[in-house]
């Protein structure tokens, strides 16, 4: 199988976002704030976004079943009280429990957490469980700086986060680490904040030692890592002078990273230096990237094009294409043995 670990709803119907423009007016207002139950969204609108798009290009290009989870830039946990967070989440999970049930041979969904700056953790759990408990989800996204590019959370080491962690633990479910929108004018969301949360996800992590408290704790940091496998090197190094151990045994066992790399150089270096079993296939499919690229010809979101094309053996690319995603995510194996896959 090809399993794509990192899709999002970013095509959902336009009575979506016309819902949250009414939510977020009645932050002000709250005259104007709508009732989840006034978002009118029937099966046949989730079909046709679906069908038309991420199925459609998932057939074009091969791939077999997407992890699919909210829109990442609508999450914008800055925006609102905790309260508005909730709503907002607990809606955009169960449109992508819908879509995976709809669609059970291609989807299936990852959560929503109903972040907000300030706020403790512990508040998510409740969406957190009802996603995997009722909705069969097979892992989260979790945003480090629910402030919107201010940064004013803590590092993920830190103890505030581990709530979350010991539920992560519990249900054995990874955590995509996943910024949203940036409201910071200095952070373009897509082609800064996204790539420097990466980067600066993997140097907490690095600079800490959370694993030892979470020996099965499990990060997919994405968008190929940001900044990290280009700058291995610097990391190694930063780890030998802080007195850590080697990346492999420190971090490796618990980060993991995935495919989002929209040209064959980044492809061919984030397999060069990342060990094979920690890097999971994936495109972020009619994401931050939809154009063609004139040199290839190809659609840069294309990713599968460019791991057939990596210096990789055939046992090397069923690993990144499905082995490792089932070994991560323990929940997506068993939900797909149950079915004989």
């Amino acid at each position: 199988m090809i399993i794509d670990i990192h899709g999002h709803y970013t095509t959902a119907p336009k009575a979506l976002e016309e819902w949250r423009n009414r939510q977020i007016a009645g932050i002000k207002d709250p005259a104007l704030t709508p009732k989840p139950s006034e978002l009118q969204i029937s099966d046949d609108d989730l079909r046709q976004t679906i069908e038309a798009n991420q199925l459609r290009l998932m057939k074009e290009r091969g791939a077999d079943l997407t992890i699919f989870s909210p829109r990442a830039s609508f999450m914008a946990h800055h925006i609102g009280d905790f309260n508005t967070s909730a709503t907002w989440a607990a809606i955009c999970n169960e449109l992508c429990h819908r879509v995976a049930q709809l669609f059970p041979d291609h989807f299936i969904g990852a959560a929503m957490l109903p972040q907000s700056p300030g706020v403790d953790p512990k508040t998510c759990i409740a969406e957190l469980e009802k996603c995997v408990k009722e909705y069969g989800f097979v892992g989260i996204n979790l945003n480090p700086d629910p402030s919107g590019g201010h940064w004013t959370s803590p590092p993920l080491t830190d103890r505030h986060w581990y709530p979350i962690y010991e539920k992560m633990v519990e249900h054995d479910i990874p955590a995509m680490i996943h910024v949203s929108t940036s409201c910071n004018a200095c952070f373009h969301a897509t082609g800064a904040h996204y790539i420097n949360a990466d980067t600066t996800a993997f140097m907490q992590c690095l600079s800490g030692d959370l694993f030892k408290d979470f020996p099965t704790l499990k990060f997919v940091i994405p968008h190929g890592g940001g900044a990290a496998p280009y700058h291995w090197g610097r990391y190694r190094g930063l780890a030998q002078e802080m007195k850590k151990p080697l990346l492999e045994e420190h971090l490796l066992n618990n980060i993991f990273f995935d495919t989002c790399v929209y040209h064959q150089p980044g492809i061919d270096l984030l397999t060069d230096v990342i060990p094979v079993k920690n890097v999971l296939f994936a495109s972020e499919m009619i994401g931050a990237v939809r154009g063609i690229d004139p040199q290839t010809g190809h659609y840069y979101d294309d990713t599968k094009r460019y791991i057939e094309a990596a210096d990789l053996t055939a046992e090397e690319r069923h690993m990144i294409y499905e082995g490792n995603a089932r070994r991560v995510y323990s929940r997506l194996d068993a939900a797909l043995k149950a079915k004989g896959r």
